[in-house]
């Protein structure tokens, strides 16, 4: 899988939040930010995934 860039525009107080927050977890503004989409990704697809098997019914009782 190759990289891209993605370039942001962030408000001052915001970037010093972030960088406080990486800092904080030894690691730098990009790979704080990268972790923390690719967090918010798996749970926004394990949360529909979850929601879509109560759907179908899966989640019958165990006898």
């Amino acid at each position: 899988m190759g990289s891209q860039v993605l370039s942001l525009r962030v408000d001052g107080e915001l970037l010093e939040r972030i960088r406080q927050h990486a800092t904080k977890r030894g690691m730098s503004v990009q790979g704080y930010v990268v972790r923390t989409l690719i967090r918010e990704d798996f749970d926004e697809r394990f949360t529909s995934s979850v929601n879509e098997t109560e759907r179908l019914g899966v989640w019958g009782t165990v006898t």
